[in-house]
């Protein structure tokens, strides 16, 4: 069996395609449905890799930024894009907007007090650029 992933989306008009047959290599019998998707099966070699280093790290997401040679802050921001796309986020600037209403960061610290911090987080897509302009409007 080779490694070859299907299509997500169909050539023709950029539509998700759906599983609609299934076969078995060993007796060639087949089974025709609609099938739902893996939500892994959409992932790029990058995220696969991103996903499995994560996972094999037990969650430690400096062990990925070591991994993949890249800042703190953009492993972080590559894992929540993962999120995003796997379904699993609201959205880059969800958590971000969720953590400046109630006043919080998503580790449940207070936002963070230093005009580099704040930056960090926009670079990271953990802050939203107009709640980082809120923010640095109110430091000294």
């Amino acid at each position: 069996m080779s490694g070859l992933r299907p299509p997500t989306e169909c050539p023709v008009c950029g539509d998700d395609l759906v599983t609609t047959r299934l076969g078995c290599l060993g007796c060639g019998s087949e089974l025709s449905g609609h099938f739902a998707r893996c939500a892994f099966c959409a992932l790029d070699a990058k995220e696969l890799e991103l996903l499995t280093v994560f996972l094999s790290s037990r969650g430690n997401l400096r062990e990925v930024e070591k991994h993949l040679g890249v800042s703190y802050p953009t492993a972080r921001s590559r894992f929540t894009d993962l999120l995003v796309k796997l379904g699993l986020a609201g959205g880059p600037d969800a958590a971000a907007s969720d953590a400046t209403e109630t006043g919080a960061t998503e580790t449940g610290a207070a936002p963070s007090g230093t005009r580099e911090q704040v930056l960090a987080q926009v670079a990271a897509g953990t802050l939203a650029p107009d709640k980082a302009a809120a923010l640095l409007a109110r430091l000294p």
